[in-house]
């Protein structure tokens, strides 16, 4: 872990306050290279997403290692007064999802990255859709403000917060104890990419190295090799972000997929 160098906001003081101990006892964790995180400047944070608990396990991450995690959150948790005066308070960043508006939320995060901000990124945009959790195909935003920006990207794989709440359950499995893995791994090449034209083609190779750094440290955790082909949800037929199956309680497979 690495000291925090930078002025903690109220918002971070509570948070942290409450959130951690309940994190802690919720289960073990494994934490490895966190410092490849940079101390300080400007950088983008690009995690897979297998759970609805993963985004407060990934501030608890990079928050220990010494940076404040901006989040591009779902402009619908805004809506609530109480939340969403607390997200803004804590410099989170709503993004209007599949609309035109969502170039704002594009707008602020190039403005933090400039800033010196730390912005963590789901890259695939919601919940992974693929039926064994492995990332599936990225989103275009992270790469856009990395080549906006200049900024390093540095991917973090995860795996074990699934166990706990597995995609879209309502309630968490909490026995007996589970184990949460993270790793950092070394900032994505793109200094070629930066060196071109910004154009379809240029953001499409960025996502693409993105996802398959992700990916390769998520199948180093899980032990076992990455399918050959990225789950596309826009080829899927299906909804493109919320519950793919209707709202409902579901553990199944949750075993299968914890962390040998």
């Amino acid at each position: 872990m690495r000291k925090l160098n930078q002025d903690r906001p109220w918002t971070f003081l509570v948070g942290a306050g409450v959130l951690k101990p309940i994190l802690i006892p919720l289960a073990s964790r494994t934490w490895i290279d966190g410092e490849k995180i940079p101390a300080t400047g400007g950088c983008i944070v690009a995690v897979n997403h297998i759970s609805h608990l993963d985004p407060l396990t990934m501030a608890h991450f990079v928050y220990d290692h010494g940076r404040i995690p901006r989040y591009l959150a779902k402009s619908g948790l805004f809506k609530n007064r109480v939340v969403g005066g607390f997200l803004r308070s804590a410099g989170q960043i709503p993004v209007e999802r599949l609309s035109r508006n969502a170039i704002g939320a594009y707008d602020a995060a190039v403005d933090a990255v400039n800033d010196g901000e730390c912005v963590v990124i789901y890259p695939e945009g919601t919940l992974t859709r693929d039926p064994a959790l492995w990332p599936m195909t990225g989103k275009s935003g992270a790469a856009r403000i990395a080549l906006a920006t200049g900024c390093p990207v540095i991917p973090v794989g995860q795996w074990g917060a699934q166990d706990i709440l597995p995609p879209y359950a309502r309630t968490p499995d909490l026995f007996p104890r589970k184990h949460i893995t993270m790793k950092v791994g070394d900032p994505v090449a793109l200094d070629d990419l930066l060196a071109l034209r910004v154009t379809r083609e240029t953001v499409h190779q960025t996502t693409e190295r993105i996802m398959a750094a992700i990916t390769e440290i998520v199948a180093e955790l899980r032990g076992e090799p990455a399918p050959t082909t990225r789950f596309d949800q826009s080829s899927s037929g299906g909804q493109q972000i919320g519950n793919p199956k209707g709202r409902h309680n579901s553990r199944t497979g949750s075993r299968k997929r914890r962390l040998r």
